[in-house]
């Protein structure tokens, strides 16, 4: 049985096709290669890095089955010698990245692969899988935890997500960036990320007596009571909670919040805020969740909502405003010469790269991309993670990856903290790559 998850063969034709021409033509020697994003969505003016962690464990356990090799030998594309290399095949490169949560830009590489150039080759496309969808969910993610000001967030959003990997990543990647938790059950089994959840409205509907409904529910999970209040009429649902949680307090549970899903949340959250109260249940809290984003989250937390927390779920785990960031995978030096790409407005810069970080005050100010090795200001960002297929220290935890990430956050200039994306945050071209760039072209004529 070969799980599309893990299988090698979740790749596209075309990296295999190249790698059965370098094979007939011996090109083997050391490539490298760069994943970077080309220019920000014109809505973000700062990405997150993330997904490096399910990058490298890819790539430690790259193997291809006997089934495998079987079935692209029955496919009748490909030579023996192709085959025999992929039969054989571990991955044995290095990996240099910026650490999980680090603040990026516009052509910074997230990730460099230096391999035989047929086994740069082969690992592109789930390498960019994983580094694109992780980043996008992780920077929207971000956002949100910028505009809910130190408010709980809960990713709500498996259920709308694009398949059950991009689900459970979307779970791992808004923690990252500072959620407090998700609905998703098996992210909590595979990376430890606290669980929320309330109830359906088809919960509500199959009691038909929200009272009773909410009784029951406090009954079945005392340590988990969030009622759901907006099945019917938003706020005879507030006091049919306060009756239930007077209830349920008399047997020694405690109801912890309401959640309101559809409305104006403004109105609504300051109605029932008062109804909780002015009925002597000051300690529920309020969640709000349905449509949620940062600029809804924003423009609430500036209307002063007594909203106590938020469930972000559809437009947070498909970044509606911005499903997709224009990145590459790149050759950038093959058997120690710079290689460059000059197509129209998908150029490339040559040469093995490093981001060095400028402060002032404790504030990001300037980045500058330099060759590897240059002595350029600044802290550098990009770390040696692999070193000849092997990680170089376990993965981080993700709760330290978390805290990592809110003092990436804590350094942003103020404008970007505020969500405006100008100015943008300067980038500068080191003299060096540009000189190697110019040596590039003239190789190449």
């Amino acid at each position: 049985m070969i799980n599309p998850l893990t299988s090698p063969l979740l790749t596209d034709l075309y990296q295999l096709t190249m790698m059965e021409t370098y094979l007939q033509t011996g090109m083997d020697k050391t490539a490298v290669f760069e994943f970077y994003v080309r220019k920000l969505p014109g809505n973000r003016g700062f990405l997150i890095a993330a997904g490096l962690n399910s990058a490298l464990a890819f790539l430690e356990n790259l193997q291809f089955s006997p089934a495998e090799i079987d079935y692209l030998a029955q496919t009748g594309r490909f030579s023996g010698k192709l085959l025999d290399y992929l039969s054989s095949c571990r991955f044995c490169g290095d990996v240099y990245a910026l650490p999980e949560g680090t603040v990026c830009f516009a052509n910074e590489p997230l990730i460099r692969i230096v391999a035989p150039l047929p086994m740069a080759q082969l690992v592109e496309t789930r390498l960019m899988n994983f580094l694109h969808f992780e980043t996008t969910i992780a920077s929207k993610a971000a956002r949100c935890v910028l505009a809910a000001g130190g408010k709980r967030l809960v990713d709500f959003g498996l259920r709308r997500t694009h398949g059950a990997e991009a689900g459970t990543l979307a779970a791992r990647a808004t923690y990252i960036s500072g959620f407090a938790g998700t609905a998703t059950v098996i992210a909590e089994k595979l990376y430890g990320i606290p669980i929320f959840g309330t109830m359906a409205h088809s919960y509500i509907e199959a009691f038909g007596n929200e009272e009773e409904a909410f009784v029951a529910f406090g009954r079945a999970n005392p340590n988990n009571v969030t009622l759901l209040i907006d099945t019917y009429d938003t706020l005879k649902g507030a006091k049919a909670a306060v009756n239930a949680a007077k209830r349920l307090s008399k047997e020694g549970i405690k109801t912890q919040a309401v959640r309101l899903d559809s409305g104006d949340f403004l109105a609504l959250s300051r109605e029932v805020r008062s109804i909780l109260d002015e009925s002597g249940v000051p300690d529920i809290r309020i969640i709000v969740s349905g449509n949620v984003d940062e600029l809804m989250i924003r423009k609430l937390e500036a209307d002063e909502a007594p909203i106590d927390a938020f469930g972000v779920g559809t437009k947070l785990d498909t970044s509606e405003d911005a499903p997709y960031m224009e990145c590459a995978y790149k050759l950038m030096e093959y058997d120690g010469k710079p290689r460059l790409k000059k197509s129209s407005g998908k150029a490339t810069l040559p040469g093995r790269k490093q981001v060095m970080r400028c402060y002032r005050d404790g504030k990001m100010v300037r980045d500058i991309l330099t060759e590897e090795g240059d002595l350029q200001e600044g802290t550098p960002l990009i770390k040696k993670v692999m070193d000849q297929g092997k990680c170089v220290s376990p993965p981080p935890d993700l709760t330290g990856i978390a805290v990592y990430t809110k003092s990436q956050l804590e350094s942003l200039p103020e404008h970007l903290r505020e969500l405006a994306v100008a100015p943008s945050y300067p980038v500068e071209i080191a003299p060096s790559l540009l000189r190697l760039r110019e040596t590039a072209e003239l190789a190449i004529g």
